[in-house]
């Protein structure tokens, strides 16, 4: 395995899908969640977000070829789904859903946590690049490992968490809720612009 390569690809990824700004995500999507439920829907979205992404290592851009999907497509589509969430976020549709009983529509392990947010365009795109660029099986694996370990320092964060929520308190929690909103939905439009960017470009 190529060291400079694999610290390369593990910086590529970790910026990408940024481990520590997801933590604070992770406590505004589960408010209100108990400690178990919420170490279950970090534990999913984590490995589900893995799969994905592994998926996309192996067969990434060759899948989204076969259902006529480019990817500046893919990035513009995940763009609007994350500004749908912001917009619950800014108004508190998800508190209010929770005051109702909770039913399995109100998971975010797969819906944004799994993807968008850690398996999201950008780093799906980075796995197709980085399996591309590996000169050998070895980096290969590297690749994939480098992921993992990224997706394991993620949930590691996500249970960090807890005591953060703890930290802030009820109206802490509101404040962080609602300026998460705001950023996610600059992060949807950028995904968007930069979609329409990379086909205009294309």
């Amino acid at each position: 395995m190529d060291t400079a390569f694999l610290l390369t690809a593990f910086a590529t990824m970790f910026v990408i899908i940024d481990p520590i700004g997801l933590a604070p995500m992770f406590v505004a999507l589960t408010t209100g969640s108990a400690v178990a439920h919420r170490r279950a829907i970090a534990l999913r979205a984590c490995i589900i977000a893995a799969a994905v992404l592994a998926i996309f290592g192996l067969f990434g851009e060759g899948l989204l070829e076969l259902v006529g999907i480019s990817m500046p497509a893919f990035r513009i589509a995940g763009g609007v789904l994350l500004f749908l969430t912001a917009l619950d976020m800014l108004f508190e549709r998800r508190t209010e859903r929770r005051q109702g009983q909770a039913s399995a529509a109100d998971d975010p392990s797969v819906f944004p946590l799994a993807t968008p947010l850690i398996a999201g365009p950008g780093a799906m795109a980075s796995m197709i690049l980085l399996t591309g660029e590996a000169a050998s099986v070895g980096n290969t694996v590297g690749v994939y490992l480098v992921m993992v370990a990224v997706v394991v320092v993620t949930f590691l964060l996500f249970l960090a968490a807890v005591p953060l929520e703890k930290l802030l308190g009820d109206t802490g929690i509101n404040v962080v809720t609602r300026l998460l909103g705001m950023l996610l939905a600059a992060l949807s439009v950028q995904f968007v612009i930069d979609g329409i960017r990379n086909v205009i470009a294309g």
